[in-house]
């Protein structure tokens, strides 16, 4: 009976994903349909599309578990982070002229972006290429958080899970484009929302409460991590300054991935910008505090899980289905759902991202020199399908060989893509000042230092960089300063170029007095 409601909301779930695919089909006729909505998606939808595509098993299992197992109740400045930096003010501060400025460059991707704003078309090759590199080890590592859970829950091979999540997901983004992964993100979101509240009462509740686990938490002591009394239920954990760097990365680094950014181009309207700010960021307050503020308390269930090389049960990835697995059959299958939402979700941004940015951006204009609409969206699809594939293959392999745990392969991928675009685009939509070769120089820093922070060279690198995690934060802040600084000393765009593209932010437009009182008169 309990496996039979599990695999009965599943195929709810699944079915009504599908068919939304299905519906969504009018929407998806040409490339701005299916790449961007049409950009006329409204406040709601993209606001759950940008969180429900920064959400996904890679926080849910893989760093709730591991920085709440190394940090305790601390851990939950990652979730406030995520909240106010990665959402508040990445709406506030690149969402309007993003969508402005995208649209009247009429650039669809990011790269596109890139080589329109900057006059290069080796440039957007090169923003292309990156992101086909560095998006497909965190497609991979989508699928991992899905591993144990599913362990826990069902007796179905890991592989059959996979597949059967490659092609659900291909089907309705291949049917429906943007459209139908915005629609069945909002979806996805109610779930994850709905889930994290009920998962983190029921765990609490088992510990008796949350001033009962809070308490417990005080009593947490471990000799390897910290001497002082209490540390795990601090304010700011055993170590803040590696803490420090997990909320830079996973808060800031959304401002320069080009999944999260697109969101913005294919936004509605003035006061959708503003509406969605405010969903986007009570969802991040919900879903990522709650994410980790649950991984907080994972030490009080170290008695069911044993230590390996210092990890409970050798990997980090444990701790949350460890933490699930005691949980009645009905909350552990909306636990299956929700997990399984937030990674379908981010997987369809991400496959939408990397095949629309190398149709428009790579194989349109430089392979296939004349390329009409019906044949970029068919490229589009046909590479859709052949990303899933590559990513669930990859997942299935890294799965039997153990190469790696989810929170490495998604600092390495956050680190190279934000550390490389987060600094060319912000200042390519303020500053005119921004050229052309201080973009060439991010892109080369952040993908040259993350790169070597997975190979042996590593070892010459500070003790305080040689984390993926904190090398990623490194390479964001250091674009920040690099991009400024190599703009002074290079040619600009010329002037002429600089006043055509900024004259979007001086057009004059009515506007209802709803929307702005004017000058009072």
């Amino acid at each position: 009976m309990d496996l039979f409601i599990k695999i009965a909301m599943l195929i709810i779930f699944f079915g009504v994903m599908v068919a939304i695919g299905l519906y969504c089909r009018k929407h998806a006729t040409d490339v701005n349909g299916f790449v961007l909505g049409g950009r006329n998606v409204g406040p709601w939808l993209t606001a759950f599309a940008y969180g429900t595509s920064y959400f996904s098993a890679v926080v849910f299992v893989g760093y709730a578990g591991q920085f709440g197992w190394k940090y305790g109740v601390a851990a939950t400045w990652a979730g406030l982070g995520n909240a106010f930096i990665g959402s508040l003010m990445a709406w506030a501060i690149l969402g309007r002229r993003t969508r402005v400025m995208t649209q009247h460059l009429d650039s669809a991707t990011m790269p596109e972006f890139f080589g329109k704003r900057f006059d290069s078309s080796a440039l957007k090759l090169c923003a292309s290429a990156i992101i086909f590199i560095f998006l497909i080890p965190y497609t991979a590592s989508l699928y991992n958080g899905l591993s144990r859970l599913f362990a826990m829950a069902f007796n179905i091979d890991y592989a059959v899970c996979v597949i059967v999540m490659a092609v659900l997901t291909g089907v309705y983004v291949i049917a429906g484009g943007y459209m139908a992964t915005a629609i069945n993100d909002f979806i996805q979101g109610v779930i994850m929302i709905f889930g994290i509240v009920a998962v983190i009462a029921a765990v609490l509740n088992s510990q008796g409460g949350f001033l009962a686990a809070l308490g417990k938490m005080a009593e947490v002591t471990d000799p390897a991590v910290s001497s002082a009394p209490g540390v795990f239920n601090s304010f700011f954990g055993p170590d803040p300054v590696n803490l420090l760097g997990v909320v830079i990365l996973t808060s800031l680094g959304t401002w320069g991935l080009p999944q999260m950014v697109q969101k913005f181009y294919a936004i509605k309207s003035e006061s959708a910008i503003n509406k969605g700010m405010i969903i986007s960021t009570v969802f991040a307050l919900i879903v990522a505090g709650g994410c980790y503020f649950l991984g907080g308390f994972g030490r009080l269930f170290s008695d069911k899980m044993e230590i390996i090389n210092g990890m409970p049960n050798g990997s980090y990835d444990s701790v949350i289905p460890t933490m699930l697995s005691g949980l009645p059959t009905i909350l552990i299958a909306i636990v299956v759902i929700l997990v399984l939402s937030a990674s379908m979700s981010t997987l369809s941004s991400l496959v939408l991202t990397s095949s629309s940015t190398l149709t428009l951006d790579f194989i349109k204009g430089n392979i296939v020199k004349k390329m009409d609409e019906k044949k970029q969206v068919l490229c589009i699809r046909i590479l859709v399908a052949v990303f899933i594939a590559i990513s669930a293959v990859l997942a299935i392999v890294q799965y039997r060989s153990s190469v790696t745990f989810i929170a490495q392969l998604m600092g390495v991928s956050w680190g190279a893509l934000a550390g490389a675009f987060l600094a060319p685009f912000m200042y390519g939509l303020y500053w005119k000042r921004t050229s052309k070769a201080a973009c060439w120089v991010s892109f080369i820093f952040s993908t040259v230092v993350m790169l070597l922070d997975i190979s042996p060279l590593k070892a010459y690198f500070p003790t305080l960089l040689q984390s993926p995690i904190n090398a990623g934060a490194f390479c964001m802040i250091a674009g920040l300063i690099i991009v400024p600084i190599v703009s002074l000393f290079t040619p600009a765009p010329s002037k002429e170029r600089l006043d055509s593209i900024f004259a979007c932010y001086d057009k004059t437009v009515t506007v209802t007095v709803k929307d702005s009182i004017g000058n009072g008169q």
